[in-house]
């Protein structure tokens, strides 16, 4: 039997793919970046938070994952939803979600979209077509495409997009879920986003084909793995995705290729991913390359993007003031919502 070679970070052939859209207009490269902006702020203060004993769960970063989380949001249509995970905060503030929401639910709040009942990003707001995060992993993936077929049977279309790690690509409801939708030739758009490590795994030891998209030949839908460190080709491959299953194609599996440039989560040091491959990355980090695309292509002058930066993590600490004095929740809310009241 052939020994499988580990699969090094440099020699991922779809890493850092040159690519420019050609449907994305200067204004919308402009909402992109101020939506990897917000996400990339937002989490720099809840790892501050977190470090003060000031904001509750696991606090799952997603530096170095904006690209995919704002791209792909950004490409679904005015009534196709979102069944976001734990890394992707981008995509929230793409659907419309407000700072002061998400400080609320962060910090445990009363008054939060959960009551204060979580610290993390398990909460749903349908006005803003955002659904839950499963923390089971894999478990969403059949949630997503049973909300399509039940759109389906009640005569209305609308796509679902939902997010996977490498990790959770092992996972019996990913096989479940994916053969399910492709027989039934569902809209779902799962994107994989291949971080390298499942918490303190490396891809070598999580499974042994080349890609993870490698898997649609076998449900009959469409894969493709991708550079995730690229907003504009993660925008425009969700795109086509979703052009396809509105024409009644099925769903796609898209990988994304990325680096999770902390812990999987603040709790861990990550000391086991080695330095060299966090370097090799950090050129790469799609916020500073996707900033330095807008100044060298003149979308943004410097002093225009700094000032959008400005006054983003301006907005983040008024929010954080506005809400850190508000109260935890009463001691028996935690008996609410267990069971239907």
């Amino acid at each position: 039997m052939a020994k499988r070679t580990e699969k090094k970070s440099e020699d991922t052939s779809t890493q850092f793919q040159e690519y420019t859209s050609i449907s994305l207009s200067d204004a919308q490269r402009k909402d992109i970046i101020k939506n990897m902006l917000y996400a990339r702020e937002f989490d720099l203060a809840m790892q501050r938070l977190n470090r003060q004993g000031k904001a509750f769960g696991g606090v799952y970063s997603q530096t170095g994952n904006e690209a995919v989380s704002v791209g792909s949001a950004y490409a679904l249509g005015p009534k196709d939803v979102l069944f976001p995970m734990h890394r992707n905060i981008g995509g929230h503030f793409v659907m419309g979600q407000t700072l002061e929401n998400l400080m609320l639910t962060f910090l445990a709040k009363e008054g939060s979209l959960m009551r204060g009942t979580d610290g993390t990003g398990h909460y749903a707001d349908v006005s803003r077509r955002i659904y839950g995060n499963i923390s089971h992993l894999g478990a969403m993936i059949p949630v997503a495409a049973g909300f399509t077929l039940a759109s389906r049977l009640k005569g209305e279309y609308c796509a679902a997009m939902t997010y996977i790690g490498d990790g959770g690509s092992q996972t019996g409801e990913f096989h479940e879920a994916l053969n399910f939708a492709s027989v039934q030739k569902l809209p779902l758009i799962l994107i994989i986003e291949n971080n390298q490590y499942a918490y303190s795994s490396p891809n070598h030891v999580e499974f042994a084909c080349n890609n993870l998209s490698d898997r649609a030949l076998g449900y009959g839908c469409y894969g493709i793995t991708i550079d995730g460190t690229n907003p504009e080709l993660v925008f425009d491959t969700c795109k086509a995705a979703l052009e396809k299953a509105e024409q009644g194609l099925g769903p796609s599996i898209i990988e994304t290729i990325t680096m999770r440039m902390r812990g999987h989560a603040e709790h861990d040091d990550f000391s086991y991913v080695p330095k060299e491959v966090l370097a090799y990355w950090q050129l790469k980090d799609p916020v500073a390359t996707y900033s330095a695309k807008l100044l060298a292509t003149h979308v943004y002058t410097e002093q225009e993007l700094q000032s959008v930066r400005k006054n983003i993590i301006e907005e983040i600490r008024a929010s954080i003031d506005a809400v850190i004095d508000k109260p935890f929740p009463a001691a028996e809310e935690a008996f609410k919502n267990v069971f239907i009241d």
